[in-house]
């Protein structure tokens, strides 16, 4: 695989993005900051906000602004003892999903160590009052490893969120120096293991940052690793150092190079893959192609159609991510990989 080379001192063309605008996307900003709710697209300053947003999908971010992990990518803040979780935030949630005609909901949040559950059941309680007010909507969860707690972990999965998600964030070598010291490598596999053996029907889906200096072989090999423990779907983007405090780009790869893996990738059997610089886990990249294997497998409220499975089912063949390319305008130098 040939690789163009940029001067990782230097933001190339391709990722420069356009500000977000428009009557959708201040409508939610609005209501978030209404709500007092924390959002990743805010919190990690996330490049795709204007699309998202626009588009009536928001990511909101649970259990606070504070993470007790120090992931060395990452631009969320930190502490040994973050501030009480908000009881009322389930509800709330739940509302403004509810209140913004939401088709898609992406809900993630910070590491909560320093929970017995780790936040396991308000992040559970979270997905049934959402449910519960607005049956339609599919819901995505990106979530901890709960230090690989099956029990914490069954407290999302029996919930009923159409997509879990838990990312592994880059090859094996470059954890350690990457990840927080309790973040594991062979732990997230297992815990995407964990979610399919406990709800074969739930697509699992994970994230690979690029440009850490990982190697092509080392990328293929998380593909086959991914793919042992039946992840369904996987993302590439570009990683990006949000301060100085954190861990420098080693290359800025090109755009082709996100095609090519994207191209072995679907070879391998994934069922959705979004490849791209400015690809994020939590991009609403395969949200039009899970609402057509929902569909296909009558999963959506009010379908007509009927599943014999209870395996994903693929929809489409492939698909594209509207950020596989930037648009010439603003800088997303303030961003993580939530």
């Amino acid at each position: 695989m040939s690789q163009p080379q940029h001067d990782p001192r230097r933001k190339p063309e391709w990722l420069k993005i356009r500000p977000p605008s428009g009557d959708t996307y201040l409508s939610i900003k609005e209501r978030v900051s209404e709500l007092k709710l924390a959002t990743v697209c805010q919190e990690a300053s996330c490049p795709n906000i204007g699309e998202c947003w626009g588009g009536g999908t928001a990511t909101l971010m649970l259990m606070g602004d504070t993470c007790t992990r120090g992931c060395r990518f990452c631009h969320i803040k930190t502490a040994k003892n973050p501030n009480p979780l908000d009881p009322h935030e389930p509800e709330k949630v739940a509302g403004t999903v509810e209140a913004m005609n939401l088709e898609y909901v992406v809900l993630t949040s910070v590491d909560r160590d320093d929970l017995e559950d780790g936040g396991s059941n308000h992040f559970g309680e979270t997905i049934r009052q959402i449910k519960k007010r607005t049956p339609s909507v599919i819901v995505e969860v990106l979530i901890p490893d709960f230090q690989g707690n099956a029990d914490q972990l069954r407290n999302v999965v029996d919930a009923g969120a159409e997509v879990v998600a838990h990312n592994i964030e880059t090859v094996e070598s470059l954890t350690p120096k990457v990840r927080d010291r309790r973040a594991k490598y062979r732990q997230s596999l297992k815990v995407l293991a964990d979610i399919k053996a406990m709800s074969p029907q739930t697509f699992t889906k994970t994230s690979i940052m690029l440009g850490l200096g990982e190697t092509r072989e080392e990328v293929m090999q998380a593909l086959r690793d991914l793919r042992e423990v039946g992840c369904d779907i996987v993302t590439f983007g570009q990683y990006l150092q949000p301060t100085q405090r954190h861990l420098k780009v080693v290359e800025f790869v090109h755009p082709s190079v996100f095609d090519e893996y994207k191209v072995l990738a679907e070879e391998m059997g994934f069922l959705y893959v979004a490849s791209g610089p400015l690809v994020r886990s939590s991009y609403r990249a395969g949200e039009f192609f899970i609402k057509g294997v929902l569909e296909k497998q009558g999963r959506l409220n009010g379908s007509q159609t009927t599943s014999t499975s209870d395996e994903p089912t693929s929809a489409f063949s492939s698909g594209t991510s509207a950020c596989s390319s930037g648009t010439i305008e603003g800088d997303p130098s303030e961003l993580s990989r939530y």
